[in-house]
């Protein structure tokens, strides 16, 4: 094992309040990592921490981001095998013992490790996290495709990956991804990747124009487009392409009341809704559709780590395109992304990368930003 020195990060001192912090000597454990991040992606998830709205599982002041790519440099005795290498860290870690794991269900496992909500997470240029269930990454990536680009595969790509597992999304259903934008995108490409015909809604044309360039064959905005309208829609292209005959399978990706009342309007006989978008705003819907429609409902939080070498083998092998859904953003620019992303104003995927942090230098207050 070997002492990290000079490790540093854009810590969240309050709700709204970053700084810059140099951090202590950083060494793994017997059964952990130390890893150089390449990549941190930005999550919706991020947004609600950093202003208040959801509480932190470790208290203030935390390093926030859970969507890491990087380079094992450090390794604990029982870790040994991970140093050197390339590695996508989970968004969820489980404990890999307790009655949740041992039953199949590891993402709701109650002794889980969540980078940037349990412990210090990636928005720094070294983080500590658990050895189990990394994934790794190939030294040579496919032209086009870099190490913090795969920042995303921890969350973005893989929780969409895990709901459609989950619904046995396959080349005979109907899918509608309601919000292409953050997950929504790579999540449209996953379901065509697994054959399925896509429909994506968003209020966002840009966002409709790339998903209709990478898999969706119907787009609709629901500022132009009627609710009842958009079922139709759904209903004629389920006739003319001969799929979605037992239901429609919904996701729920924009994380907004909106989104979710849109995704719940749509419900159709024997349809399934998956929840995958987060908003802690409460949302008004009539429960009794379910049961008049024979429908389900349900959500997943993040993905089993054994799935996320099969969601990054889609990327690897160019089913999935991360390049024109990310936007690659120095560290110094955070307190701005998150207030851009909390006005729902970013395009892209965001991932930082810690080359603008300082690795020396003393504690420099950033400027306060407000959602």
């Amino acid at each position: 094992m070997a002492r990290i020195d000079g490790a540093a990060g854009v810590q969240l001192e309050a709700p709204g309040v970053f700084s810059e912090v140099a951090l202590p000597p950083l060494e793994a454990g017997k059964d952990e990592v130390v890893v150089e991040v390449a990549g941190c992606g930005l999550c919706h998830t991020d947004i609600g921490f950093a202003y208040g709205g959801v509480p932190t599982r470790h208290p203030l002041p935390l390093i926030l981001g859970h969507e890491i790519s990087g380079r094992v440099v450090d390794a604990g005795d029982r870790a040994s095998a991970w140093l050197g290498r390339s590695v996508i860290v989970p968004a969820v870690i489980p404990c890999d013992t307790c009655e949740a794991c041992l039953a199949g269900r590891p993402t709701i496992c109650r002794n889980q490790f969540m980078p940037g909500n349990d412990g210090h997470g990636g928005f720094a240029t070294h983080v500590v996290v658990p050895a189990r269930g990394l994934c790794a990454v190939p030294e040579q990536l496919p032209e086009g495709l870099t190490l913090e680009m795969l920042s995303v595969v921890a969350d973005a790509v893989t929780t969409p990956y895990e709901a459609m597992i989950r619904a046995s999304v396959g080349a005979d259903d109907l899918v509608v991804i309601v919000g292409a934008g953050g997950i929504g995108g790579f999540a449209v490409q996953i379901a065509a990747a697994f054959g399925a015909t896509v429909v994506a809604i968003d209020v966002d044309d840009d966002r409709l124009a790339l998903a209709s360039g990478h898999g969706a064959l119907l787009t609709m905005n629901p500022k132009q487009v009627a609710p009842r309208a958009m079922k139709e829609s759904i209903r004629g292209l389920s006739r003319e392409r001969g799929c979605g005959r037992i239901g429609t399978k919904i996701f729920e990706m924009s994380g907004t009341t909106a989104g979710q009342q849109t995704a719940f309007g749509l419900l159709d006989f024997g349809s399934q809704l998956a929840v995958v978008g987060y908003t802690s705003d409460k949302v008004e819907v009539r429960l009794s559709n379910l049961m008049a429609l024979d429908a389900v409902a349900r959500g997943n939080w993040g993905c089993a780590p054994v799935n996320y070498p099969k969601a990054l083998a889609l990327v690897l092998e160019g089913n999935v395109k991360l390049e024109p859904f990310v936007d690659i953003r120095p560290f110094a620019q955070l307190p701005e992304l998150f207030a851009a992303a909390s006005r729902h104003e970013l395009r892209r995927r965001v991932i930082v990368t810690p080359n603008a942090v300082s690795r020396n230098a003393a504690v420099r207050k950033m400027e306060r930003t407000t959602a």
